[in-house]
């Protein structure tokens, strides 16, 4: 019983971190734009 006096907190910990990081990506303008880099492979460079 009294490992979930140490587990209960960290894995809340755990989840607060993983929800700021996914805040911050998306306030940064990571998931702006998902089509382009999956078709940009496809042309040829352009020298």
């Amino acid at each position: 019983m009294s490992v979930l006096y140490l587990l209960v907190p960290l894995a809340l910990l755990l989840a607060a971190c993983a929800v700021a990081t996914f805040l911050w990506a998306v306030r940064d303008g990571q998931f702006d734009d998902l089509d382009t880099p999956a078709v940009r492979v496809l042309f040829d460079d352009e020298e």
